[in-house]
């Protein structure tokens, strides 16, 4: 396990990082208990937790620069007020907490921006659990494929594919698992429900897993048989398929987020898709399924090797249909490495 605080402290511009986020936690220290808290100084970091978790941090920590204390409240309000500034994410603070804080003599420091920025490339110990949890889910998609049959709704759907992501070894979903089945594609974040499935229905697929607190992301659309009917969507996915391809192909470190969208952007326009394109291309992916950095025509940051992002362009004609076709995404040695290696992204008919 290859921890984080060092790597926080480091550019934070203080003399000690707290946080008692759950996720931040998992970030700094490798583990998430709840109600727990960490301080990072140039001593390494204290992770305070309660008896429940103790022995388990013993353990996963065991060989780290994290120690593992039990949490006594005052001793850590003292240690935090002897500080000259300490960084603290305001953002994931609770109002309360930052009161307790202030009102104990802590001098604060909102290192929001550092943390996102930190967070923004990942270590190789976070880039292996990203790897497998991405494994996970095109293994657990290729397990469903088969099992798919007219007549099940979206939520049946839904609740195997989750449950072979289970088997496989997955803590849990990265989010909420869209199955949307027909015209129901064409909402990008359709709220999967009780609608059957029918011969001739386009499916869309977007899941994801965790590892270690680890996302993966990854969208499918494919045919559940084909009545003919479907010439423009045929049409369209080969549009979408191709950007989706470009942007493996052609971005680089050091192009910003609106670079990068861009590639993908400027082919649907070209071909006449460009109004349905309602999104991003991308977003950063790694304990939260959306961090930094923005791969948008918003995105001003330059993108460096070790950031995990989504290239996921997509077209959606409403009432009709929608495509998008999603793998989650690395940059090393300057070029684009698909996480997605087992399934395939050419349309699929069943």
């Amino acid at each position: 396990m290859i921890t984080n605080g060092k790597k926080v402290l480091k550019g934070s511009g203080c003399e000690a990082v707290y946080t008692s986020c759950e996720f931040l936690l998992r970030y700094i220290t490798g583990i998430g208990p709840e109600n727990g808290c960490a301080i990072v100084d140039k001593t390494g970091t204290t992770l305070y937790t309660d008896m429940r978790y103790m022995e388990a941090a013993e353990k996963l920590l065991k060989g780290t620069d994290v120690t593992p204390v039990l949490y006594k409240k005052s001793e850590v309000l003292a240690r935090l007020a002897g500080y000259e500034k300490v960084g603290v994410s305001f953002n994931q603070t609770p109002h309360v907490e930052y009161l307790t804080l202030q009102n104990a003599g802590v001098k604060m420091e909102n290192i929001d921006q550092h943390l996102s920025e930190a967070m923004g490339v990942k270590n190789a110990w976070e880039l292996d659990n990203i790897a497998k949890a991405c494994q996970i889910a095109e293994r657990a998609f290729l397990k469903l494929l088969p099992e798919i049959k007219e007549g099940m709704s979206e939520s049946e759907i839904a609740a195997l594919l989750e449950y072979e992501m289970r088997k496989l070894g997955a803590e849990g979903t990265s989010f909420a698992t869209i199955v949307a089945f027909g015209a129901h594609a064409a909402v990008p974040h359709h709220e999967t429900g009780a609608e059957k499935l029918k011969f001739g229905d386009e499916i869309l697929i977007d899941f994801g897993c965790k590892v270690n607190g680890y996302c993966s992301d990854i969208t499918r659309t494919f045919l559940f048989g084909d009545d003919h009917k479907h010439g423009e969507f045929k049409k369209a996915y080969q549009a979408v398929l191709t950007a989706h391809e470009l942007v493996k192909e052609q971005a680089r470190s050091g192009m910003t987020g609106v670079e990068v969208d861009a590639i993908a952007r400027n082919f649907l326009n070209e071909q006449g898709y460009g109004k349905l394109f309602t999104h991003s291309l991308g977003h950063g992916i790694g304990l939260n399924i959306h961090e930094f950095p923005s791969v948008s025509p918003r995105g001003e940051t330059p993108l460096q090797d070790g950031m995990v992002f989504s290239d996921e362009p997509g077209v959606y004609a409403a009432g009709e249909y929608g495509i998008r076709i999603e793998d989650t995404v690395t940059l090393k040695d300057g070029k684009v490495k698909s996480f997605m290696t087992e399934t395939d992204r050419n349309l699929i008919i069943l």
